[in-house]
């Protein structure tokens, strides 16, 4: 379960309204594409998800909980510039995540702790194709293998909600597909929910159950910080929830 509630959220900056009277119930296991100009809140409302920031005004709950006011594992985030370890290898890269998470404090597992996350590890590897590239760096990977690593780094903590944000924005067009068709199937076959900033409106209503658009709909030019965007349109399209609903 994932069930996102976000009732008449704000958040506002001194001098300017960013986000206003922001409201959605999104259902577990949706697919989200955050679309809409530059500037309208769209990362700022990803990284509420995510924890980075806190709202003003309004509750943000998952699965009926307030949502933890800091990134946790429940939350897995990629970002369009690969969040990638340069001093790491790929599987280094991948097991991080769970040192971490199960080590904070000195950030290293051992012995057996350690090889059950190698072996962790190496299943989301196999399953985003980088197995056979364990031993590398990221310099020697393409921008699309460094982008499947930071998936990896993500799905090894089995998060509930993946938070992505223009994560394919740096590929090209043939790159771009393959990553899409993997995407697809990691979120059918992990169960997650996802929220994706894109400003690709083809990219969106390619890949997700429902589009939502932010915009803003007050403006006064005299004070242009006055008033925040909010979602304009939430369109959910009723033949992939359907389909999703199947699966």
């Amino acid at each position: 379960m994932s069930r996102l509630s976000v009732r008449n959220v704000w958040k506002e900056y001194p001098g300017q309204v960013v986000l206003e009277r922001l409201s959605l119930e999104i259902a577990s296991g949706e697919f989200c594409a955050l679309v809409g100009p530059s500037g309208c809140g769209k990362t700022t409302f990803l990284r509420m998800l995510l924890g980075e920031e806190s709202p003003t005004r309004g509750t943000i709950e998952l699965d009926g909980k307030p949502l933890v006011a800091e990134p946790g594992p429940d939350r897995g985030v990629v970002f369009q510039r690969y969040s990638v370890f340069p001093h790491l290898t790929v599987l280094q890269n991948v097991i991080i995540g769970r040192e971490f998470e199960r080590s904070p404090f000195l950030g290293k597992l051992f012995g057996a702790k350690r090889r059950a996350a190698e072996e962790e590890a190496e299943e989301v590897l196999n399953e985003v194709g980088l197995s056979a590239h364990r031993a590398k760096y990221p310099a020697e990977l393409s921008g699309g293998m460094q982008q499947r690593l930071a998936i990896s780094q993500a799905l090894i903590r089995k998060p509930k909600v993946l938070l992505l944000d223009e994560p394919f924005g740096a590929l090209d067009a043939g790159t771009k597909s393959q990553m899409y068709e993997l995407l697809l199937r990691l979120w059918a076959e992990y169960k997650m929910s996802i929220f994706m900033v894109t400003h690709d409106l083809k990219e969106g209503f390619t890949l997700a159950t429902r589009v939502l658009a932010f915009d803003k709909v007050r403006i006064d030019p005299q004070a242009p910080g006055a008033y925040g965007a909010t979602v304009t349109y939430n369109l959910p399209l009723e033949d992939k929830i359907a389909a999703m609903a199947v699966a």
